[in-house]
């Protein structure tokens, strides 16, 4: 059976990519998303994955770009539907935000086809990932850098809980994130429709990290395995579980100097940053008041009277 995605086509045993059409730019051009369609050889599940939905969110796309040459339709079954890069217009541009409506896209799922350019985009998305059993949404975190870890966003006393957890403990990333999301995000709309859902934070870098690119190329194997997609025995190994985040601002302004490196464990008490002068005088030391595991840190050094610094991973567990 042939499986299409926008202009992509494939049929058992073949891979085309193409594009999705969801609107046009400002001169009156249409413009399309990139997709791609991988049909196995065999039938299975669907698992439909997307990037950059935040356009400056790169390792996602990465991670496409590394995958789609590697699969081997003959060795498939089912189908994957992708789109390489959801927010096509902040990526042309390098933000964050949509900035035709200064909008972050992931927060306006399931989107609304005559809606804001964000709203169009993500209904055309959303309309694609309902076809699916599974769906992975590639993110990072922003230009922080931060552990990689799986985001399970649906909330503990959702239906579909436990099966998003499963989920992100086949793509092993080590770390799980299980904290309800913000209205609007696709890991939280789409369990709704009964599909589990999760999105991978692969780290965070200006540009892209192959650190976190490869932990992410090995996630979603992982899931292909783990789902029968492929061959072979996908174990679930442990995962560190945080429930909460614990965020430190500046007490100061001045330099930051991190006293703990990301995944190290802190307690009550344990020096986690200080601030200094440019001269390297003290000016504030801020100590962890719980215990965790530091999460994510800012990147650059320069800090203003109570900007972020850092993220503590709360409530932690092995699962």
């Amino acid at each position: 059976m042939t499986t299409t995605l926008g202009t992509a086509s494939a049929g058992p045993g073949e891979i085309d990519t193409g594009r999705l059409e969801v609107g046009e730019t400002r001169d009156g051009s249409p413009f399309g998303l990139p997709v791609a369609v991988v049909n196995g050889e065999s039938r299975g599940k669907t698992l439909y994955m997307q990037a950059a939905s935040d356009g400056d969110e790169l390792n996602g796309v990465g991670v496409i770009q590394r995958i789609v040459p590697q699969f081997d339709p003959a060795e498939l079954s089912g189908t994957i539907l992708i789109v390489g890069i959801v927010n096509y217009h902040a990526f042309q541009v390098a933000e964050h935000r949509n900035p035709i409506d200064d909008t972050k896209m992931n927060r306006t799922y399931p989107g609304n086809e005559g809606g804001t350019s964000s709203e169009r985009i993500a209904a055309a998305t959303f309309d694609n990932a309902m076809r699916a059993d599974l769906i992975l949404d590639l993110h990072q975190g922003s230009t922080s850098r931060m552990l990689d870890e799986v985001r399970v966003r649906c909330g503990k006393r959702h239906r579909l809980h436990e099966q998003c957890l499963e989920l992100a403990k086949a793509f092993g990333c080590g770390y799980v994130l299980d904290q309800k999301g913000p209205d609007g995000q696709l890991a939280r709309t789409a369990p709704d429709e009964g599909i589990p859902t999760v999105d991978p934070e692969l780290g965070g870098a200006v540009g892209w990290d192959e650190h976190s690119i490869q932990a992410g190329v090995e996630g979603v194997f992982n899931v292909l395995r783990y789902y029968d997609f492929l061959e072979g025995d996908q174990q679930l190994e442990p995962q560190t579980r945080a429930s909460g985040f614990k965020q430190y601002g500046a007490p100061a302004g001045g330099l930051v100097t991190m006293h703990r490196e990301l995944g190290d464990r802190v307690r009550p008490g344990d020096a986690i940053f200080e601030i200094t002068t440019p001269f390297g005088e003290p000016k504030a030391e801020v100590t962890a008041d719980s215990d965790g595991i530091l999460w994510r840190i800012r990147r650059l050094p320069q800090v203003a009277t109570g900007e972020y610094v850092c993220s503590v991973g709360t409530d932690i567990g092995e699962y």
